[in-house]
């Protein structure tokens, strides 16, 4: 019998419940949706998350599609899932928890008796390193971005090599592999001996199908390729940046990109130009490295300084 929460799943079967991470101000117990898929057979375990920023939504549509897709007689060990992580965010449509103003991918590893999002992280730390491997489904907020995969253990880390395998496995085509902030799940649970990714899928305001198609392919691979499921898996070579070039505007007004998202880069090569409101030219930003156009801001409106777009550097494939 395995359990998360109130979800407790013999082999063979699935079963859905709560985590208990507090109450509301009327005193309103409050439960993270979780599931447990206990497999037919042994095998590892999967820890599998979505939502710890409120309004990153791609995760939990991929989670929407792939857990009524899971056959427990047809697999080999036991996938861990909670479904939203940042409750009240959620609730919300924020990025951050409204109840203590914080970005709960940087709470880890939490705190059992710490503040709303600490209680959250400690709880969902609890259940990640449960597992063997953990994914952490994310996106690039309300920005347009590629479909990318974040190692954010550092590459001196004695984990780096199986959280890169296991982005490779994933096979979004792009992978970011840098240190990230401290408190990020990405960053903890591999301190754990948990080898943990960040897919970022894409980025937009409530759903988009492309990315979470990505997602749920991505899940499966890393199914298959850890042998959670039979199928033969396909692991495909990555393009990896081990760097963020990042630009804001010169000047206020409105931006014109010249490169879209996934496009090559050479330094020199324009990336955006910024005009007043009649079309006239402000100012207009150049690559300062090679690279891959990886991330925009959303809006064309801009003021001076204002982040604008991101550069992946130190490109190669692996």
């Amino acid at each position: 019998m395995t359990t998360l929460g109130t979800a407790s799943a013999p082999p063979g079967e699935v079963d859905t419940g709560r985590l208990a991470v507090g109450e509301t101000r009327d005193g309103t117990a409050v439960g993270l949706p979780c599931a447990v898929i206990n497999g037919a057979s042994d095998g590892r375990t999967l820890y599998l998350q979505a939502a710890s920023d409120g309004d990153e939504l791609n995760g939990v549509g991929v989670i929407n599609r792939v857990v009524p897709r899971l056959d427990p007689a047809a697999l080999s060990g036991t996938i861990l899932v909670v479904g939203i992580v940042n409750y009240h965010a959620f609730q919300t449509a924020e990025h951050r928890n409204p109840i203590d103003d914080t970005k709960m991918n940087r709470a880890y590893p939490g705190d059992d008796n710490g503040t709303s999002s600490e209680r959250i992280a400690a709880a969902t730390f609890d259940a990640a390193t449960r597992a063997d491997l953990a994914l952490d489904l994310h996106q690039g907020s309300t920005s347009r971005m590629i479909d990318e995969v974040r190692v954010r253990c550092g590459r001196r880390h004695r984990l780096h090599d199986e959280c890169l395998a296991l982005a490779k496995a994933f096979g979004c085509g792009y992978v970011l592999d840098q240190k990230g902030p401290g408190g990020q799940l990405a960053r903890a649970a591999p301190d754990e001996g948990v080898p943990t990714i960040d897919p970022e899928l894409g980025g937009c305001v409530g759903w988009d199908q492309e990315s979470i198609d990505l997602g749920v392919e991505g899940v499966f691979n890393v199914l298959r390729e850890y042998g959670f499921l039979a199928d033969d898996a396909t692991v495909s070579r990555q393009t990896r940046a081990k760097g963020f070039d990042q630009f804001g505007s010169p000047a206020g007004g409105l931006v014109r990109f010249r490169a879209a998202l996934g496009d090559r880069v050479s330094a020199g090569d324009l990336l955006f130009e910024v005009t007043s409101v009649f079309g006239e030219t402000k100012a207009r930003v150049t690559a300062n490295n090679d690279g891959v156009f990886w991330r925009t801001r959303r809006l064309p409106q801009v003021a001076t300084g204002e982040y604008v777009c991101s550069v992946g550097t130190n490109i190669d494939t692996y």
